[in-house]
């Protein structure tokens, strides 16, 4: 069972800035705990919606909120976490078999998310009683 924040990690990418701006850097193998093999975000997300509601079975992620914010449910099966992503500078690691629910998008949320492997269906959980009987096996 463990506990369920042994399963994810906040990180915090470097920062560089001066009067042009700002730079926030994370690279794969590095700041980011794996190599990336797929990146994809989501925007245009009204407040009420939920994403995700899935766990998978192999895959590693990082959630950036480049821009706005968002919450993320974290469940193992056992224990929920929620962390709030309002940081561009700011990373949710996540390791596999952690069920996700992203929601509370601000009105100039994007979700940037990072993923150790390319996408396969076969290894989305998407019902959540499925997720529980092979998490408590």
């Amino acid at each position: 069972m463990g506990d369920i924040k042994e399963k994810y990690k906040l990180l915090e990418f470097k920062e560089f800035g001066d009067e042009r701006g700002s730079l926030v850097v994370a690279e794969g193998g590095g700041d980011i705990p794996f190599e990336i093999k797929r990146v994809f975000y989501m925007y245009g997300s009204d407040s009420g919606i939920i994403r995700g509601r899935h766990a998978n079975r192999h895959s590693e992620f990082v959630l950036i909120n480049v821009a706005g914010t968002s919450k993320v449910r974290l469940d193992d099966g056992f224990q929920t976490e929620v962390v709030e992503l309002n940081k561009p500078r700011m990373g949710l690691y996540m390791a596999p078999m952690i069920w996700k629910d992203m929601y509370d998008f601000s009105p100039d949320s994007v979700l940037l998310c990072l993923s150790s492997r390319h996408y396969d269906a076969d290894e989305y959980i998407r019902n959540y009683d499925e997720f529980t009987k092979e998490v408590r096996k």
